[in-house]
């Protein structure tokens, strides 16, 4: 395979773009789409306390319905480049695989895409491209903000996919049809510092911070649901910065997360989590945060056209699954229904990330024939 998607997957690898650095990365994807009919607008946002990032919209056409491609330029840290085999933004092309960071995760996706649209030609109707470079980060002034000035403007998106890895092992196993939410908590007891050798003369946090770590993560909180495995408590981390052995600490804190499936709500888990070390009997501090609630697009048009994309071009029905971890599919399942759809993810954030070079023209048949199928048939 030469030209098309792999060119562009090349030069969009080229630019280190690790969040929040853009690195020239939108300015290559720009290039490419302005040339096909898109109208390319800069969307950049700024958050006192978090970096300031730079997005990108583009649209072609200005009826409906619209079409949406998301996805993200941004890619995480390297490590130690010593560590790769290649240089990790050298874009190495050798062995049938393109190698460099982002490749998997998800710079191939993005250039299928654009390849796709190339391919296909007008329509009837509009297709977009929501690019951020805030998902690897805190994913506050990415593709959360832009919607909402899609949205406060009248922009309305009929369908999306995003261009996640969405593969375990093998192209064509999986697609996401929805996702875990993903709760953080903190949880804090006070005590009376002292020595260990006098435990009447102190009061000991850590033994009922342990035993309300325990009640939490042996409680069980269902048994999963047509389309999602059981959720998940998991304690992270447990500290008391106690630096010796014969020193009753004043204080002690337990972290920890919660993925959780469709039977749930973030505001709803809280009040179970504050009922449960209520019956602990002892005081307590406990900070809660959300950074995604679950959702699922349930099997319907955007599911089978994405599914039979997939079986027309590998021959294999995937798997429609909600596992992993969180995307900003969370914040476009409020606007429209969205399935997310892309390469293996084996290698994503690892040394050495690489693409097959097949599964990029594989997915970029996918993204055509999802097209095709929208707007032709």
């Amino acid at each position: 395979m030469s030209g098309g998607a792999l060119d562009l997957a090349r030069a969009l690898i080229r630019c280190p773009s690790v969040t929040p650095a853009d690195e020239g990365a939108l300015d290559v994807l720009e290039a490419a789409l302005r040339p096909l009919g898109f109208a390319c607008e800069r969307m950049p946002f700024s958050t006192p306390g978090t970096p300031d990032i730079d997005n990108l919209y583009a649209r072609r056409g200005s009826e409906g319905p619209l079409f949406c491609f998301a996805g993200h330029t941004d890619v995480v840290p390297v490590g130690d480049p010593a560590d790769w085999s290649v240089p990790p933004f050298s874009a190495t092309v050798g062995d049938g695989r393109l190698t460099g960071r982002g490749a998997a995760d998800m710079k191939g996706a993005i250039a299928a895409f654009v390849t796709a649209v190339s391919r296909l030609g007008p329509v009837p109707g509009s297709i977009a491209l929501l690019i951020t470079g805030d998902e690897e980060g805190p994913a506050v002034n990415g593709t959360r903000r832009m919607l909402e000035r899609l949205a406060a403007r009248g922009e309305r998106m009929d369908a999306c996919v995003v261009g996640e890895p969405t593969n375990p092992a093998r192209f064509g196993e999986m697609i996401k049809i929805g996702r875990r939410g993903s709760l953080n908590g903190r949880l804090a007891v006070e005590g009376v510092q002292g020595h260990a050798a006098y435990p009447d003369l102190a009061d000991n946090p850590v033994h009922p911070l342990v035993a309300m770590a325990h009640a939490l993560a042996t409680a069980r909180l269902d048994e999963g649901t047509d389309h999602f495995q059981p959720s998940s408590l998991q304690v992270t981390s447990v500290d008391v910065g106690n630096p010796t052995t014969n020193l009753i600490p004043a204080r002690g804190e337990a972290r920890f997360n919660i993925r959780f499936n469709d039977r749930h709500t973030g505001a709803g888990l809280e009040e179970w989590l504050r009922r449960e070390l209520d019956r602990q009997g002892h005081a307590y501090t406990l900070e809660v945060s959300v950074s995604g609630e679950s959702f699922l697009t349930p099997p319907g048009p955007l599911v089978d056209l994405a599914a039979d994309a997939m079986r027309s071009v590998t021959g294999r029905m995937p798997e429609l699954s909600t596992s992993g971890g969180t995307s900003d599919a969370r914040f476009i399942k409020d606007y429209c229904p969205v399935v997310e759809l892309g390469l293996v993810s084996e290698t994503a954030h690892k040394v050495d990330e690489y693409l097959e070079i097949e599964d990029l023209e594989n997915l970029t048949r996918v993204y055509e024939a999802m097209l095709a199928g929208y707007f032709l048939s």
